[in-house]
C-alpha cells in the first residue's frame, strides 16, 4: 500500500493495535470484582493454554479466570471487531457518515426475538441457546422485511435503505417497549433492558466460535471487495464508470452486514457507537481507502469494546452496567468533538 502524507503507516498501526489488544485481553482477564492475584491469573492462563494441572483449592479461581473472564473478553474483542467492520461497510453502502450497523433496523428486529425469550419464555426448549437463536432468527426476519420494502426497480438505493431501516427500527422498538411494559416480572424487565443496552454477561466459550467465524468471513469478503467499496463510496455513477455495478454490490453488502450484525447482536445485545465511531477515527488516521480502513478498524473496535466491558464490570462492582452505556458515554463526546473539527465528511476531511 502506498503511504499518504500525514497518515500513519498501516503496518505500524496494526502492530501497535495488535499489541494493545493483547495487553487489553490480559488486563480484562486480570481485572474484576472477584479478587484474583496477577500471579494466579498468569498461572491459570498458562495451565489453560498448555493443559497443565491446578490444585483442588484453585478450581473456583481458575473457573473465574478461564471460563468466565477469558471467554468474556475474547467475545468482547470479536464483537467489537465485528461492529467496527460492519460500520465501515454500512457507511460505504449508504454513503452516509452517520450510518452504523443498526441503521438497517436489524438490531431492533433482533431485540424483538430476544425479549420474546426473556419476557415471554419463548423457545424455552432450546435451553441456553434460546436467546441467541431467537435473536438471530428475528434479525434475519427483520433483514428480509427491510430488503423487501427497500428494494425497487433500481435496486437498493442508499436513501430507501436508510428510510426503510429507520422506520422499521422504530416499529420494532415500539413492539419491544410494549413487551417490556407488559412483563409480569420486574427482574425479567431488567434483564431485557440490559440486553437492549448491550451486555456480555452471558458470554461462554460455546458462543465464541460461531461469532468469530461469521465476523472473520464477513471481514474477509469485505477486504476482497475493498476496491469496489472505494468506487461505491464515490457514488453510483462513478462506480458504474469504474465497472462496479452499484445495485448488485449494495445487495451483497446488505446480506453480509445483516448476517454479521445479526450474529453479533444475538450474543451481545445492541451495543451502540462502536460501528459509528471507530470507522470515523480510523479514517482520520489512515485515510479513506477501504483497504487501509478495513485493516485497522477491527483491531480498534476490539480494543474499544474490551475496555468498555472492563469498565462496565468495575465502575459499580459488584453491580454490572450495560456495556452500551459505556460506549455511549465515550462515543457521544468523541462524536461531538469530531463534528467540531469542521469540514469532516464521509470518507475523509
Amino acid at each position: 500500500m502506498r503511504r499518504h502524507p500525514g497518515r500513519i503507516p498501516v503496518p505500524l498501526l496494526v502492530v501497535v493495535l495488535g499489541l494493545l489488544l493483547l495487553g487489553s485481553l490480559v488486563c480484562g482477564v486480570g481485572l474484576g470484582a472477584a479478587g484474583v492475584g496477577w500471579e494466579d491469573v498468569f498461572r491459570f492462563l498458562g495451565a489453560g493454554f498448555t493443559g497443565g494441572t491446578i490444585g483442588a483449592g484453585d478450581v473456583a479461581a481458575y473457573t473465574i479466570v478461564w471460563e468466565i473472564r477469558l471467554s468474556r473478553v475474547v467475545l468482547a474483542a470479536v464483537v467489537g471487531a465485528g461492529l467496527a467492520t460492519v460500520g465501515v461497510a454500512v457507511q460505504a453502502m449508504v454513503r452516509n457518515a452517520l450510518a452504523d450497523p443498526f441503521v438497517l433496523g436489524i438490531s431492533s428486529g433482533a431485540a424483538v426475538g430476544a425479549n420474546a425469550v426473556i419476557l415471554l419464555g419463548a423457545f424455552a426448549g432450546l435451553g441456553v441457546w434460546a436467546l441467541s437463536v431467537s435473536a438471530f432468527g428475528s434479525a434475519l426476519a427483520a433483514m428480509a422485511i427491510v430488503y423487501a420494502v427497500a428494494r425497487s426497480a433500481h435496486g437498493l438505493t442508499p436513501l430507501r435503505l436508510i428510510l426503510t431501516g429507520t422506520a422499521m427500527a422504530y416499529g420494532f422498538e415500539a413492539l419491544t417497549t410494549v413487551m417490556v411494559f407488559g412483563a409480569a416480572r420486574g427482574e425479567a424487565a431488567r434483564s431485557a433492558m440490559m440486553w437492549l443496552l448491550g451486555s456480555l454477561g452471558g458470554a461462554t466459550w460455546a458462543r465464541v466460535p460461531i461469532v468469530a467465524v461469521t465476523v472473520a468471513a464477513g471481514w474477509a469478503w469485505l477486504r476482497l471487495r475493498a476496491e469496489a467499496l472505494n468506487a461505491l463510496a464515490m457514488g453510483d455513477e462513478t462506480s458504474a464508470a469504474l465497472g462496479v455495478p452499484a445495485a448488485r454490490l449494495r445487495r451483497e453488502l446488505f446480506l453480509v452486514t445483516a448476517a454479521v450484525t445479526g450474529t453479533v447482536v444475538a450474543v451481545s445485545g445492541a451495543v451502540g457507537f462502536v460501528g459509528l465511531m471507530v470507522p470515523h477515527v480510523v479514517r482520520m488516521l489512515v485515510g479513506a481507502d477501504h483497504r487501509r480502513v478495513l485493516a485497522v478498524a477491527p483491531l480498534a473496535g476490539a480494543v474499544l469494546l474490551v475496555w468498555a466491558d472492563v469498565l462496565s464490570r468495575l465502575l459499580f462492582a459488584p453491580v454490572e452496567l450495560p456495556v452500551g452505556v459505556i460506549t455511549a458515554v465515550v462515543g457521544v463526546p468523541a462524536f461531538l468533538l469530531l463534528m467540531r473539527r469542521g469540514g469532516y465528511a464521509f470518507g475523509g476531511r
